[in-house]
């Protein structure tokens, strides 16, 4: 499955817009995670638990994007745009959308 950020697939044409595809993934903070990131605000740096916490969300809400417009029979999404949101203390919304096609 071809997804890009831009509005068409280069050197390809789109004969079908097929709708908005969405994933989401809600993930909280982890209690080790946070003692760690407390002390990072205090030292400053990187803090890696929730780099890799966003990064592992991220690609499951991709994923489900993915399959989302897999099942509607799409050969790419366009205009993919990545947001998060905060739900609640402590967690936090990835999301991923954009817009299935077919391709010529």
């Amino acid at each position: 499955m071809l997804y890009v950020t831009t509005p068409e697939v280069y050197g390809r044409e789109i004969k079908e817009v097929l709708g908005t595809v969405t994933g989401n993934v809600v993930q909280s903070k982890h209690v080790g995670r946070d003692i760690m990131a407390g002390f990072k605000t205090i030292f400053g740096g990187e803090i890696r638990g929730y780099t890799e916490m966003l990064t592992e969300a991220r690609q499951e809400a991709t994923q489900r994007a993915i399959a989302e417009a897999e099942a509607l029979g799409a050969d790419a999404i366009v205009n993919v745009r990545f947001t998060t949101s905060a739900i609640m203390q402590g967690a936090s919304e990835i999301l991923v959308y954009g817009t299935a096609v077919k391709l010529r």
